[in-house]
């Protein structure tokens, strides 16, 4: 949500913004809307000052036994009147909140020009990609073979776009989201939170999802939300609330399934894991002071690549540009990772900062130690990681030629010690 003051302000500034992320000036016209409304407001507020005044005359003149009818009529012309102009000034409060609520959030200074990710620009890169001495295979090439993998049987039950992993799989998910959450718990100093899947319609607006992304999103027929990622119900726990600035910054992390109706996403990926309907995920969430926001932004980008570090995967950060922004971030980190069968950097985190876009939409404020007044929140979200494509990471960068896959030493005391996947053959 945008602040019209701002606008006013700066609608310069505010046009610039739009146009990093590809869109016309709006300015003008958001201005225009918020004259006429703050005019219908003014025209309200002074009949309802005449009708005091009337009512004050009314109630002089009958205790005076003097007649009072034609000052009565006049209120009673006014109370017309007044429910017109209140009735406008709502319409067109409900007109500029329609407007501002659909509007990306502004680029930072240093977000980089473009339309697309072409736009986008590396800033470093970690790890070499292994030199393979055998034609690497791709993660459905090595999972399903094993039985362990198996989309046929996921068809059935659910459709496409889902998956059952079973046995050593099922396992290396698990031992993946355990050794994710006790790294951010116990050295990024994260709370771990295990928040609810289902939310409801005011969640899903505080973070931006609706209106605009309805279709993104599965809904149920009593009136729920299943969440695309647990920013939904992290994030909302700030939702009306005014903390103390000593209490800040806060710091979340969950891992959840996640779940997303992918209606862009036709014909895109559509072999293996890399994008599903219902996705396993470890989420980090922050809350801040706008001073402390962009410190917080680089943290939780780090603790995101420790990740990476820590299983020894090859990985490059990048900086999105404005057209490729989500709608909600003022500026976007994503950490992408080698992926051998692909031949490519495939993304595995996104790490955004948020400003106060979305603590506007969700009423989230805090008490600044000095000054009066409260100030609204900063909050930051971020992937750390997308736990089903680390573990086609896994499989494609520690593949072996017989199509075993040797487990990361970071993993084996999470998965009981065991050193190898075994090989297809050796499963028979």
């Amino acid at each position: 949500m945008h602040d019209i003051r701002f606008i006013r302000e700066s609608p310069d500034a505010f046009d610039a913004g739009l146009k990093k992320r590809g869109l016309a000036p709006l300015s003008a016209e958001l201005l225009e809307i918020d004259r006429l409304r703050r005019a219908a407001i003014s025209e309200s507020e002074g009949l309802q000052a005449k009708r005091k005044a009337l009512s004050q005359r009314i109630g002089i003149a009958k205790r005076k036994g003097e007649p009072a009818e034609a000052a009565m009529a006049e209120v009673a012309s006014l109370e017309t009147a007044l429910k017109q102009g209140e009735a406008e000034a709502a319409r067109l409060d409900e007109q500029l909140t329609h407007r501002l609520e659909v509007l990306p959030n502004l680029p930072l200074d240093d977000v980089p020009e473009g339309a697309d990710e072409s736009g986008n620009v590396e800033i470093r890169r970690h790890g070499n990609q292994r030199n393979f001495s055998f034609p690497p295979r791709d993660h459905v090439a090595l999972g399903e073979p094993t039985g362990e993998m198996d989309f046929a049987a996921a068809v059935k039950i659910s459709g496409s776009r889902f998956v059952f992993l079973k046995g050593h799989l099922a396992r290396l998910e698990r031992a993946l989201a355990q050794f994710m959450l006790d790294l951010h718990t116990s050295e990024g100093g994260y709370t771990e939170v295990s928040p609810p899947l289902l939310v409801r319609d005011n969640a899903a607006y505080g973070v931006g999802q609706l209106p605009k992304f309805a279709e993104d999103m599965f809904h149920t027929d009593n009136g729920y939300w299943l969440v695309p990622t647990a920013e939904v119900p992290l994030t909302n726990l700030v939702n009306d609330t005014v903390l103390d600035e000593a209490a800040l910054p806060l710091r979340y992390t969950a891992f959840t399934p996640c779940f997303r109706s992918e209606a862009g996403a036709a014909g895109k990926d559509t072999r293996g894991l890399i994008r599903l309907h219902q996705f396993p995920k470890v989420e980090l969430v922050s809350i801040t002071t706008p001073e402390q926001s962009a410190v917080e932004h680089e943290r939780m980008t780090g603790r995101a690549e420790e990740v990476l570090r820590r299983l020894g995967l090859p990985f490059r950060t990048i900086v999105l540009c404005g057209g490729d922004m989500g709608p909600a971030s003022r500026k976007t980190y994503d950490i992408e990772v080698w992926l051998p069968g692909q031949n490519a950097y495939r993304e595995i985190s996104s790490c955004s900062n948020c400003g106060d876009y979305q603590a506007r939409r969700m009423g989230a404020r805090y008490r600044p130690k000095e000054g009066k007044g409260t100030r609204y929140l900063h909050t930051l979200n971020g992937s750390a990681l997308a736990v089903g494509r680390t573990l086609v990471a896994i499989l494609e960068n520690y593949q072996n030629e017989d199509g075993s896959v040797t487990v990361p030493d970071a993993l084996r005391s999470y998965m009981g010690g065991l050193e190898l996947i075994p090989a297809p053959a050796a499963k028979k």
